[in-house]
């Protein structure tokens, strides 16, 4: 890959407290929390930008596309894990043996009608391996432990902590 890649976590969404959500597009909590990442971003001006289709990561990016006078790429490999019928519930209602088996295996067990966390690092990694730099990147939490993992040519680890909402790094 030639050049920088800026990866970007969603600024913060409303009502997430507490509950599941991956695939549940939940609307960003403060819309005018996207101004400080074009902010940031502005060192990446004309650079493809690709984001996830979903709104919390889409506003990001057409803003973005908006401010440089380009056009978002929508890739579906930048969703979040699909948490299935644990969508949008709040974690106390989601069984806790459920959550133990998850936890025991997050690559190996998916939520009922929900995705496995190898599923996830299969989709991402693929999105990986054809990204052109430069870019910028905006997608989830889970996509981004995985992306920063390739990144620095390290072992997937689902439990290591997410990026904060509203972040930027930059990986070459």
């Amino acid at each position: 890959m030639k050049g920088p890649v800026a990866l970007v976590r969603h600024p913060a969404v409303a009502d997430g407290a507490g509950r599941c959500y991956g695939r549940l597009d939940l609307p960003l909590a403060d819309p005018a929390s996207i101004a400080p990442l074009l902010a940031a971003l502005e060192p990446m001006r004309g650079a493809a930008i690709l984001t996830s289709p979903l709104a919390r990561c889409r506003l990001v990016a057409e803003a973005l596309a908006a401010d440089w006078g380009s056009v978002p790429h929508i890739d579906p490999r930048l969703l979040e894990i699909d948490f299935g019928a644990w969508e949008g519930l709040p974690w106390d209602d989601i069984p806790r043996a459920d959550l133990d088996l998850w936890a025991r295996d997050l690559l190996g067990f998916a939520p009922p009608g929900g995705e496995t966390g190898a599923a996830l690092v299969a989709r991402v990694a693929a999105f990986w391996q054809r990204l052109e730099a430069p870019a910028v990147v905006v997608t989830h939490g889970g996509p981004l432990k995985v992306l920063l993992a390739l990144a620095a040519g390290e072992p997937v680890d689902l439990a290591r902590p997410s990026p904060p909402p509203g972040s930027v790094a930059s990986v070459c």
